[in-house]
């Protein structure tokens, strides 16, 4: 029964994009007030069906209804209720389900904000997103159906996938990764709304910033929780490791990113209009291909839960959006001509030009690493691996590069700059930068690259904080204010200004601990019998002892050691192997003990079963901890960049 009702709201939802497309486009075209009027309720009667088809599916969850086939495939009886709900995105359909509904809820609230405004874009961006909404639908209601039904009904089902019920980080990480993918079809289809107006104009580029930066948010943070998911769960003392599956989620957060570097030379200078629309097409396009690259099981990844014979599905989806995509920009960009110009070679609009082509470079190179082993099999048979030593000796320069732009692009001006007033403004950033390296150079780091990462960063920090704090301090003492009034003024005025900056220095931060960690990383392997200890750096680890522990669905062996660093005790660390029953090899949860300065981190390898000797490996990590403390600055950075301007903010400027 549960299975009809799913099966029959996803086909509802099938005939409502099917009829919205026809509804949105007719009234862009022939400016048909009742036909957009349509187009507008059948976005919230698809979005209405989404949503039940996936309470629908989370209560056959809940019940263990395994009359359904995706509830025998991922259910267990033994599976705790958080881990049961989870299981909606573990496996291929349930997670082509949910994004469903996160796109019913994305297009929905797109469509309420702007019912009754933008009337000359609107009715073209809700027939492109009905498209977007009956490829999915079309996908879930037949070859990803999750609702098909099982004979004969299996009493018990094998649970999640057991690398999906390790981590709590698991209930986060793929659904604000899919707020990030799914988003990006609304600012392709304002995009594709411009293209086809054949004209960009300035009120349109608010709705397409706002809802670019929505997904880039949420993209950005679950890229960062999926690294810290690797970080705790898979016991390699690591978090990024150039896998294909990482590279598919960070290859549309590239372009995203370029396209909002783009659009503040566009509004400024009234120039890049089609590269600017070019960036955030290529964005849905990229979040496609991933989408094929996680789902579609031709790449090999610890990230790839599912094969799937659905892969060419999307390949040709992919295909089609590619072709629509390049024909409208070609038939249409000339529509969009540029008003303003360049100005000199040392200029913003300059430094934010290279800007976006280092980023378009960094997604080239991330892309052909990532692609290239598959198309080398395909066209030649042979096989061939592209692993981390491309992609760093790519990406690095690539990196510091741009941290050099987020530093040097405030500085200059628009325009002609004055080489004497440029100078000047170059002194402190360097200066800090400078410092930064002397004191790296007093903490014992003595790598070139990462004293050169020192420099940046210290020179690009010192940029952000200046902008951020001294033209209020100038302004205050030009009109002989005090300085908190003046700076909450030019704050609500400038937000963006100020979000932007708060990101770089997330960025920085970031940067800064990838390069301390993975330099000086240290390790140690290590056989121990009771009572005998192994060193790593100043720690000193002791096993005393192996503890089992049945769980409903699992069962854990943990390794129990005493930690001391000097004559100071760390305290007790219990690293643990994992076993389930669907699973044949065991799963690892390191032990890790986070300090400000570094962590420590252990991961059980073996062990006896008469709890006579355990193998141990042990990390020495600096500064890991610092790249999580960017996810609530990036929060903060984008929430504050969003944030709409008070009415009167117009008014406070100057």
């Amino acid at each position: 029964m549960l299975g009809t009702i799913g099966h029959s709201l996803l086909l509802l939802g099938c005939a409502c994009a099917s009829c919205g497309i026809i509804c949105g486009y007719w009234a862009g075209f022939k400016r048909d007030v009742r036909m957009f009027n349509w187009s507008s309720r059948l976005i919230y009667l698809f979005s209405f069906a989404m949503l039940v088809a996936n309470g629908v599916m989370v209560y056959a969850l809940l019940i263990h209804d395994f009359s359904i086939s995706y509830v025998a495939q991922v259910g267990s009886r033994s599976t705790p209720t958080l881990f049961t709900i989870a299981s909606l995105w573990s496996s291929l359909e349930g997670s082509i389900l949910f994004w469903g509904l996160i796109l019913g809820g994305y297009i929905s609230i797109f469509n309420f904000s702007y019912r009754n405004r933008y009337r000359a874009y609107m009715p073209f961006a809700l027939g492109t997103l009905h498209i977007i909404a009956l490829f999915f639908a079309l996908l879930i209601s037949g070859p990803a159906n999750p609702f098909e039904p099982v004979f004969p009904v299996p009493a018990d089902g094998p649970g999640p996938n057991a690398l999906l019920q390790n981590h709590v980080l698991m209930l986060i990480h793929p659904p604000t990764l899919y707020l990030g993918y799914v988003g990006m079809s609304v600012p392709f289809a304002i995009a594709v709304a411009a293209l086809l107006k054949g004209e960009l104009a300035e009120g349109w580029l608010k709705p397409l910033r706002q809802w670019t930066l929505i997904p880039w948010a949420f993209l950005t943070v679950g890229i960062i929780l999926g690294g810290w998911w690797a970080y705790e769960v898979l016991g390699w003392g690591g978090y990024w490791a150039w896998d294909p599956v990482e590279n598919a989620s960070f290859l549309p957060w590239l372009a995203a990113t370029a396209y909002l570097h783009s659009t503040i030379v566009q509004e400024r200078k009234k120039i890049l209009k089609v590269w600017t629309l070019s960036l955030v097409l290529s964005a849905f396009l990229l979040t496609i291909l991933g989408t094929f690259m996680t789902r579609s099981g031709v790449f090999n990844s610890v990230h790839s839960f599912t094969q799937s014979s659905i892969g060419p599905t999307f390949l040709v989806f992919l295909a089609l959006t590619l072709i629509f995509s390049v024909g409208l920009l070609a038939g249409r960009s000339h529509l969009l001509e540029s008003e303003g110009r360049v100005g000199a070679l040392f200029s913003r609009e300059s430094a934010f030009l290279l800007n976006n082509l280092v980023f378009a470079v960094f997604t080239f190179t991330v892309l052909l690493g990532t692609v290239f082993p598959l198309l080398t099999e395909a066209f030649k048979g042979v096989q061939v691996s592209v692993g981390e030593p491309y992609f760093n000796k790519m990406a690095v320069p690539l990196g510091l590069i741009l941290v050099f732009l987020m530093g040097i692009g405030p500085v200059l001006p628009w325009g002609q700059p004055r080489i004497d007033a440029l100078i000047k403004r170059f002194l402190a950033p360097l200066g800090v930068g400078i410092l930064a390296v002397l004191g790296g150079w007093f903490l014992g780091m003595h790598d070139g690259m990462v004293l050169f990462t020192f420099l940046l960063v210290g020179f690009a920090s010192c940029v952000s904080f200046i902008e951020m704090f001294v033209p209020a301090f100038t302004r205050a003492q030009e009109r002989r204010e005090d300085y908190w009034p003046v700076f909450w003024r030019m704050f609500k005025v400038s937000r963006r200004h100020y979000g932007g900056h708060i990101v770089h220095l997330a960025v920085f931060i970031m940067v800064t601990a990838i390069a301390v960690s993975q330099t000086y990383k240290t390790s140690v392997e290590a056989s121990l019998t009771k009572g005998e200890s192994m060193k790593i750096d100043d720690y000193v680890i002791t096993y005393k002892n192996t503890e089992g522990r049945q769980e409903p669905h699992r069962f854990s062996v943990g390794a129990l050691v005493e930690v001391t660093k000097g004559d100071v005790s760390i305290g007790e660390m219990s690293p643990k192997l994992n076993y389930y029953q669907t699973q044949r090899e065991p799963i690892g949860t390191p032990a890790v003990k986070t300090m400000l300065s570094e962590d420590l981190y252990l991961s059980l390898l073996s062990f006896e079963k008469d709890r006579s000797r355990v193998a141990i490996k042990a990390y020495v990590l600096p500064l890991v901890v610092w790249i999580w403390v960017t996810i609530p600055l990036f929060i903060l950075g984008a929430c504050i960049a969003f944030w709409p301007k008070p009415r009167r903010a117009q008014a406070l400027k100057g």
